[in-house]
Parts: structure tokens; C-alpha cells; sequence
């Protein structure tokens, strides 16, 4: 982010001495991307940030995939992974199961009512898009509050919890990245202010308002980072507890941004998916299709014309409305669609003519097209319609 934001106490120049109201010095810490060279905060810690007294190996979550051989579409049905029995257990970052993955992306899914323990994630940003449910977000620049629609962008090694509210259960689609996300590149100026064209802007993204400060010793983080081995995970335990940050500026931080703060970008005639862009990262992007007013040619046909996206994977998350090109297919709430590259994709049969006169789409879908191929993750396989991929034939093999 290149949108500079100030919380809590911070010195009138940065790397000067800070001192508390008794006379004692704050501790200085650079947290920024690409080494020196992007995007930064300046953070002003109670105690030394970097004092731990153990380190241990931490089991991560099933992170194995398979191929996606011989090559056809899916049909995910997430609802069915979380019985309902379980959600009082789980917490939103032990309990997540892949559903998707290659070199430069895995998306999860959970389902969680338990707070979860301390987190950092020192692959890349993630991106998590809240299905239902409520919850603060702890992190150390301070809390964000979570709510149906979010996406909470939390970036890279930012330590943090998710803590769930209410009776309504956290609903998670995670969205891990191997780098960093922002928005797309034409969204914004050569200084990184959003442009006028841009479906949404600077008001719409939420960052922490102050400091969140805790207390205790001898406190555990999970830390997922990479060997030359493969993903692995340490359990860290620090002397004292990290959120302890008394202030803080700069353009790297955790925010929320709400998918009904989209303005979607319509046409005359059917409108390709970067219209509805929201993030980029390495490797993919993200878009969400919003309910919106269609095509508006007198001879339009609204529902998306068949494609061969030929460099990419489509997945489409199903969180909202009815989506009118799988009407028929069997996709409902919390489903998810996998397109590969590598084959024509498109509307069910009738879909393409029935949607012929439609002037507004009531439909919510978030969508995340890679350009190297997913494999499929324990969760995935464990939840898969295996009748989706000849639905366009009647279900003929």
C-alpha cells in the first residue's frame, strides 16, 4: 500500500529516540518489503522485538496436493468439509484445509468458532474473504473488526489472531500468496494514489485506528515460513508478548476492504472479467462479480460468452446471490468452481439464451484466475461433485 496512515505515539522524525514517559527508550523496528526498497511501516516497541527464548518445530496444516489429471473441471462443495459439530474446536488459521494450490498460491476454507493462537505468515500477504460470521482481528499494529463481505488483507509476517464473535460461525476463504498482493497496477498513479477509473479507493480500505497493547511473558507464535525443503512451520515462543507496539506510520499495514464498496464497471455488451479486479499478486489475481446492472445493447446476451482463458485457471468462489451462468449445474452458497486451462469454459445449457432480456445480476462471487496450474488440496478432493464435469452433456460420460 502506498496510502500512509499514523496510529498511536510516533517521534516528529523517524529513527530518533522515543522515550516513555519515564525516560525509557522505545525500540525501533523497520518492517517492509523487497528488502529496503518498497513499501514500509516504522513500529515503536515496549521491549526488544526480536527476544525469544525457544524455538520449536510446528506441525502446519495438510499442505500435500495432487494434479488435477486427467484434466476436468471441478465442483467443491465447502459447506460439506466443517460439520457443524466441529466448529466450537477449530480456529481460523490450525483449522484451514487446502483446497488449492500451486507455486504461487493456496486457497483454504475453515469453518471456526475457537480463537485462534498467535500467527505469522512468512511466505507472502494473505488475503482472507469473509463468508459469514464476525470477528476482531488482533494484529500488531492494532485490531480491524471483520464482518460478512471483508477481505482482510493482513501482510507478510504481520503477527496476528483471528477471534471469532457472536453465534453466527467465522465463514474463511484464505487466500495465501507467495509475495506480495495489492491492487492492480492501472488502478493507481505513478505515485500509487487510486485514479478516477478505479472501482474503489483510499475511503474504502480500513486500517487499525490504535495501538493494541497486551501484556505476559514467555508467549507463543506460529510462524509458517519455507526451507529448501518445502513449507514448514516453528513454533517461537518470545519474552514478552509482541503486541506491545505504543505507535506506528507508514504504507504497510493490515486493512479491510468490503466487497459491497466495489462499484462494478458495466457496458453495452458483456464486460471481460479484469473489470472486476480487486487484487493482484504474483502469479494471480483476484476480482469479485457483484450484483450490478448488465449489458444494455438491445441484441446483448449478458451471461459470459464461452472462453479458452488459455494462460490461466479460473476458480470461482460462490458467497452470494445466484449465479447466473451455473444455473443447473448444482453450484449453491459455498461452492467452488474449477476451470482449468487447457479446456472451453462457460455457461450451463440454456443458461446462454435464458439469460437473453436479464437487466441486473443478483449474484457475489470471488474469483481467482492463476497463471500456472492448481493442484488440488486434502480438502478439496474430500469435498469434490464428481457429476459437475459432464454437466454440459447432460451428464452423458
Amino acid at each position: 500500500m502506498a496510502y500512509y496512515r499514523q496510529v498511536g505515539d510516533v517521534p516528529p522524525k523517524r529513527h530518533i529516540q522515543h522515550r516513555d514517559g519515564g525516560g525509557r527508550l522505545y525500540f525501533e523496528e523497520l518492517m517492509g518489503e523487497e528488502g529496503f526498497s518498497s513499501d514500509s511501516s516504522l513500529l515503536y516497541h515496549r521491549e526488544i522485538p526480536s527476544a525469544i527464548v525457544d524455538s520449536q518445530p510446528w506441525d502446519i496444516p495438510d499442505a500435500t496436493t495432487t494434479p488435477n489429471h486427467p484434466l476436468r473441471p471441478r465442483h467443491l462443495k465447502l459447506h460439506d468439509l466443517f460439520p457443524k459439530e466441529t466448529w466450537g474446536e477449530t480456529d481460523a488459521v490450525t483449522g484451514r484445509r487446502l483446497i488449492l494450490g500451486n507455486g504461487d498460491v493456496r486457497i483454504s476454507y475453515v469453518v471456526a468458532a475457537a480463537p485462534s493462537p498467535l500467527y505469522r505468515n512468512a511466505l507472502g500477504d494473505e488475503v482472507v474473504y469473509v463468508e459469514s460470521g464476525t470477528a476482531t482481528v488482533e494484529t500488531v499494529f492494532g485490531e480491524l473488526q471483520a464482518r460478512e463481505g471483508d477481505y482482510v488483507v493482513i501482510p507478510t509476517s504481520t503477527t496476528h489472531r483471528w477471534l471469532p464473535e457472536g453465534d453466527v460461525p467465522l465463514r474463511a476463504y484464505a487466500i495465501e500468496a507467495n509475495g506480495h498482493v495489492a491492487p492492480p497496477k492501472r488502478y493507481l498513479s505513478r505515485f500509487g494514489q487510486f485514479l478516477e477509473h478505479a472501482p474503489y479507493c483510499e475511503r474504502d480500505l480500513h486500517g487499525p485506528q490504535e495501538p493494541l497493547l497486551r501484556d505476559g511473558t514467555d508467549v507463543e507464535v506460529l510462524v509458517k515460513h519455507r526451507t529448501s525443503a518445502g513449507v514448514v512451520g516453528t513454533r517461537l515462543t518470545y519474552a514478552r508478548h509482541p503486541f506491545d507496539v505504543v505507535g506506528w506510520d507508514g504504507c504497510l499495514y493490515p486493512f479491510t476492504f468490503n466487497v459491497s464498496d466495489f462499484e462494478p464497471i458495466t457496458g453495452r455488451v458483456h464486460q471481460p472479467p479484469p473489470v472486476h479486479q480487486v487484487f493482484e499478486g504474483p502469479g494471480f489475481v483476484v476480482c469479485n462479480f457483484v450484483p450490478r446492472k448488465v449489458d444494455y445493447h438491445p441484441l446483448a446476451i449478458p451471461v459470459p460468452y464461452y472462453h479458452s482463458n488459455v494462460d490461466s485457471d479460473e476458480v470461482m468462489f460462490y458467497c452470494g446471490g445466484d449465479y447466473e451462468a451455473r444455473k443447473g449445474s448444482g453450484i449453491a452458497q459455498g461452492s467452488v468452481s474449477v476451470h482449468p486451462g487447457g479446456t472451453p469454459h462457460g455457461p450451463q445449457p440454456g443458461a446462454y439464451e435464458g439469460g437473453i432480456g436479464v437487466d441486473f445480476f443478483d449474484e457475489l462471487a470471488v474469483m481467482v484466475d492463476t497463471f500456472r496450474p492448481l493442484e488440488l488440496g486434502e480438502g478439496g478432493l474430500a469435498c469434490e461433485d464428481p457429476a459437475y464435469a459432464w454437466s454440459w452433456a447432460g451428464g452423458r460420460r
